[in-house]
């Protein structure tokens, strides 16, 4: 085995980067009521109305300031040229909807995750669930005597 130059590497237990400059983003797993599409938009497409309904609620939303939102306006836009029929866009949109998030691995590269707080979520509502089957299982007991 061929010796080493330097010191030997260290452990991989700790990691480099531990803090995201944008922090990690906690997201429900849920779609938000979202706004509606502006008529100023003039947006004349079936598949724009779909792109717009589904980004304005989806989840990554409740992060959203209105330079985010006008963002989405200028996307939506694009997308309508797009379903008209001018498939140049399609890199572009690509580049602007993977900054918000759209695919698992742009949501693992912006930190953003729904799983631990899923999990959270499921333990409280099981939680909640057996409480309320012991209280009925109480109340059951105490109205027959």
């Amino acid at each position: 085995m061929p010796s080493r130059r330097g010191p030997a590497p260290s452990p991989n237990a700790r990691r480099r980067n531990a803090t995201h400059a944008l922090g990690e983003h906690e997201l429900t797993p849920t779609s938000g009521e979202g706004r509606a599409l502006p008529d100023a938009l003039g947006i004349t497409t079936g598949g724009a109305r779909r792109f717009w309904k589904t980004w304005a609620s989806a989840p990554q939303t409740q992060h959203w300031l209105e330079t985010d939102w006008a963002e989405l306006e200028i996307t939506t836009k694009l997308v309508d040229e797009f379903y008209s029929g001018n498939v140049r866009l399609a890199g572009e949109i690509r580049q602007r909807v993977g900054r918000w998030g759209a695919t698992t691995e742009d949501r693992a590269r912006l930190r953003m995750n729904f799983d631990e707080q899923v999990e959270e979520e499921a333990a409280k509502a099981a939680q909640e669930a057996a409480t309320a089957d012991m209280d009925a299982e109480l109340f059951r007991m105490l109205s027959e005597n």
